[in-house]
């Protein structure tokens, strides 16, 4: 496996084979972005995986400087799940220059849930992915399931710009507790590691309540708030949503997901859980 930090380093090593399978990531890994990795080699391309943490999709007062860089440790899980080519820019070789030309999602779809409590954040996704393809031109890029808004706003870029490029979806893979692995777990106390499985817990409740009474949406998404406002959360909303568009849906049978996003201490947690 290769370490390169150039774009044009990059290029060189991919201009000769087959359009690559692309995983980007921001680093400090779990066995959510390995997952996606080993589901990448699967497809018989050459497999590159990014790591670089975007300032652009970060608030002022969100996490930023203090992300974990792991790069070390980062490339020796890579290599262990069959990564060729790990591509991992400083900003400077990102944003020579500040970046001026942005790419925003549709307000229907990047200004609601994540993106009201997050202004701006999808505008920074998107315009690091797509520069990330530029840079990368993959074939197939592979991104998990657990960022499910994400997904659904590149699935929407990708189409809308007519990208040759496949986007798949990855499971969310979760601890044997139910938690869903996220580079951001790293920040819970032993105690709010032990209180983290609320949340799937109430994600499920709310699936249940829905599929026996669909009449009853807002009355189970508001029990759940409840409850973890109750054990000490702060949640921002638990909405079960359309999958394809995540606007609320009220047809009978139609595909749902239930997404939350809630801070427990310090730490901000998503989750979702389809149904």
């Amino acid at each position: 496996m290769h370490v390169v930090h150039h774009i044009t380093e990059l290029r060189q090593a991919l201009e000769a084979g087959p359009r690559p399978a692309f995983v980007p990531t921001m680093g400090n890994l779990h066995e959510g972005h390995l997952a996606l990795v080993r589901e990448a080699k699967a497809s018989d391309r050459p497999v590159v995986a990014s790591i670089f943490v975007n300032r652009l999709q970060f608030a002022p007062h969100e996490d930023f400087d203090r992300y974990p860089r792991t790069l070390p440790r980062d490339s020796e899980l890579l290599a262990g799940a069959g990564c060729d080519i790990v591509f991992a820019p400083d900003e400077a070789e990102m944003y020579p220059t500040p970046q001026a030309y942005k790419v925003a999602p549709p307000a229907a779809l990047g200004d609601i849930l994540e993106g009201h409590f997050r202004p701006g954040f999808f505008t920074g996704v998107c315009t690091v992915v797509m520069k990330l393809f530029q840079i990368v031109q993959p074939g197939l890029a592979l991104f998990g399931k657990k960022d499910y808004q994400q997904l659904r706003v590149i699935e929407g870029m990708v189409r809308d710009f007519a990208l040759p490029i496949t986007i798949a979806g990855g499971e969310t893979v979760r601890a044997e507790d139910g938690l869903a692995l996220s580079s951001r777990n790293g920040y819970l106390g032993a105690g709010e590691r032990a209180e983290s499985t609320a949340l799937i817990t109430q994600l499920r409740a709310v699936a249940d309540a829905v599929r026996a009474d669909p009449g009853r949406t807002e009355a189970a998404e508001q029990a759940a708030m409840h409850a973890l406002r109750a054990r000490g959360w702060a949640p921002d909303y638990i909405a079960v949503r359309g999958r394809t568009d995540l606007l609320p849906t009220a047809s009978a049978g139609a595909p749902r997901v239930v997404l939350a996003a809630a801070r427990l201490g310090n730490t901000r947690l998503i989750d979702n859980l389809e149904f």
